[in-house]
């Protein structure tokens, strides 16, 4: 199995993380990587890429493709968001209240692009799947209790993907933490985490929402993955709001941020949030298992 899981990584990194990198990399090592420097040409070869890895991976990591593969293109563009530059870097691109603002602003809706990059390495997946006329049966530790209807389906899914864009941010507030200085107006302000702190943040953040839907409401990582989009939304909402970044601008360098959900580029909240949230789904289903059989 471990294999099986390093190989659909490995085409992740490989098709999406190396072969495509010249696609989205900036002119400076220290820029952020941004959907808006990818021309149309681009991303319609980055779509082609992405799907071919997720189909690749469905048979590299047979007879679990369904289950395994999916991790191929969120691999890919983890080495992305991994080799980025901070969001401290497009602040300091940036400097004037203006400038944040428009910065912001399109910032807001990226991470939807990310998403359906996300979501085209899942078609890869499913379409390798369609060709297999006879595709094994899932995990035995996968099948689990369904809800009694299609109405709890659907309020169950609803509430996973409400539920964890708020506590998802509440999490990643405790675990991505850098220097942190009092503020007058805004209680305290803080400094750009490292990036490993970051991916470490975004990790544990989601796969602890992602393992509380699955344990709790038995839906799959499909709505958390959804919801790392919506994150970055709601921090800019709540947190880049003009009066706060006339304070940030007149009062604290470039590299400081009122929240840590906002010094997170939409690139590594949806790679590391779609990662985060596969990993705490199987953990939550080998935790049920382990739990009934322990019985």
């Amino acid at each position: 199995m471990r294999l099986r899981i390093a190989a659909a990584v490995a085409i992740g990194v490989i098709l999406v993380g190396i072969l495509a990198w010249p696609l989205a990399a900036p002119p400076d090592l220290l820029d952020a990587v941004r959907a808006g420097s990818i021309d149309f040409t681009g991303k319609a070869t980055l779509l082609i890429l992405v799907i071919l890895a997720g189909f690749i991976a469905y048979f590299v990591s047979w007879p679990y493709g369904r289950e395994i593969g999916v991790l191929a293109a969120p691999s890919g563009l983890a080495l992305w968001a991994g080799r980025s530059g901070s969001m401290a870097n497009l602040i300091q691109l940036n400097p004037t209240l203006a400038q944040r603002q428009v910065l912001f602003a399109s910032l807001k809706g990226e991470a939807i692009f990310w998403l359906l990059i996300v979501a085209a390495g899942f078609a890869g997946v499913l379409a390798a799947q369609k060709i297999i006329s006879n595709p094994p049966e899932a995990d035995p530790a996968e099948e689990q209790d369904k809800p009694n209807s299609k109405l709890n389906t659907h309020l169950n899914a609803a509430i996973a993907l409400v539920g964890s864009v708020p506590i998802s941010q509440f999490f990643i507030g405790i675990f991505a933490q850098d220097v942190r200085i009092p503020d007058s107006r805004l209680g305290s302000v803080m400094g750009q985490p490292a990036i490993g702190q970051l991916i470490f943040a975004v990790l544990v953040s989601f796969g602890l929402v992602a393992f509380a839907a699955k344990a709790f409401l038995n839906v799959s990582y499909i709505w958390p993955s959804i919801a790392s989009s919506l994150v970055t939304a709601l921090g800019i909402t709540l947190y880049a709001k003009q009066n706060i970044l006339e304070h940030l601008v007149e009062s604290w360098p470039a590299v400081f941020f009122p929240h840590a959900v906002i010094s997170i580029l939409p690139i590594q909240m949806v790679a590391f949030g779609t990662l985060g949230s596969i990993a705490g789904y199987w953990l939550a289903i080998r935790y049920n298992y382990w739990r009934k059989s322990e019985i």
